[in-house]
């Protein structure tokens, strides 16, 4: 019974019900395809902090930085007008070693600060970040964005395998980079799997746990959070290469890439279980999947009514995920599907 928990067995029916979305009558429920893709994207995002935060403990606010600096980087490589115009297998792939490193780099100096002081700095990172990508436009297309991000599935030289599968000009439309997503999804999530269970991931676990007996027992703490946020950075670089993919653009960083959307990722992990990667893929799916297709469905409702509200139901999302956040923290304080501790 061991290899059939409940978390197992909550996971494979996830994914068997993402695996189904494409077949259902999207457009008749009133459902974009766009986001049903873009709650996938993030889903890979909340995995990469989970890593970071779930596994260490190690409180970041700006991920939301981490995921502008994905999205940018696949910009960069893949816009006509820079001399790269890379393919998206090659972006993919570079796109989440420079996230990752960029992220470790800035990360390594402020290693020793634990708590709510990493917190801030992180926090105050985002916000540089956020103010870096704006004001350099002649490389980041500013609040212009970097436009028209539509690369080839596979480098030149695999041309001929894109043209054979039928897949050129097409890859990018639902809902086959649905599929892709939800393939990558996949394999992260099967990947950090096997990560929890090596040498490094319950070295992650001891320090999130206690750090100073961790180090008692021979582990190196520093390295083991540049490795974490490594990781969890490279997760997220991933995630904004395949968001700048979908959306064709780099988007508005002070829109997509601010302390908000950092919150929000945040408060799904918190409401899955942090640690969890069951949990947090139920957490995400319902508090973002609330947020993107939920709230637009509800007021599609409301406004059909013959004594129409007075207010709109978007206006009071924030006020909604706080108030799920207070009622899971007194009922539920570990999440919906908590973490399993040996």
């Amino acid at each position: 019974m061991k290899y059939f928990s409940a978390s197992s067995v909550v996971a494979v029916l996830v994914f068997g019900l993402l695996f189904l979305v494409p077949n259902l009558p999207l457009g008749q429920l009133g459902i974009p395809s766009n986001l049903v893709t873009e709650l996938l994207i993030l889903t890979i995002l909340a995995l990469g902090l989970n890593v970071i935060i779930g596994y260490t403990g190690l409180l970041h606010l700006g991920i939301a930085g981490v995921y502008g600096i994905g999205t940018v980087c696949t910009g960069i490589l893949v816009t006509e007008a820079f001399p790269f115009q890379q393919s998206f297998v090659i972006t993919l792939i570079i796109s989440t070693v420079v996230t990752a490193l960029i992220s470790m780099a800035i990360t390594a100096p402020v290693l020793r600060l634990r708590g709510d002081y990493f917190a801030l700095v992180t926090l105050g990172f985002c916000e540089i970040v956020v103010t870096v990508l704006k004001e350099f436009e002649h490389i980041t297309g500013g609040k212009k964005t970097l436009q028209n991000l539509r690369p080839p599935l596979f480098p030149e030289f695999l041309s001929s395998l894109e043209q054979s599968l039928d897949l050129v000009g097409k890859w990018r439309i639902f809902p086959i980079f649905y599929y892709i997503c939800l393939g990558l999804l996949l394999l992260i999530f099967l990947g950090l799997r096997n990560l929890e269970k090596s040498r490094i991931g319950r070295g992650f676990v001891a320090i999130r746990e206690d750090e100073l007996a961790a180090s008692a027992m021979g582990l190196n703490p520093a390295k083991l959070k540049l490795m974490a946020i490594g990781i969890g950075s490279g997760i997220v670089g991933l995630a904004g290469c395949l968001f700048a993919v979908h959306s064709t653009n780099t988007t508005e960083p002070q829109v997509s890439f601010t302390f908000n959307v950092s919150v929000i990722i945040l408060a799904s992990v918190i409401l899955g279980g942090m640690g969890s990667r069951t949990g947090m893929l139920v957490g995400v799916l319902l508090l973002l999947g609330y947020d993107k297709i939920g709230t637009r469905l509800l007021s599609d409702v409301l406004s059909q009514l013959p004594d129409k509200p007075y207010f709109k139901l978007s206006s009071w999302r924030y006020m909604i995920f706080g108030l799920v956040l207070i009622l899971m923290m007194r009922f539920r304080p570990y999440g919906i599907i908590p973490e399993k501790r040996n």
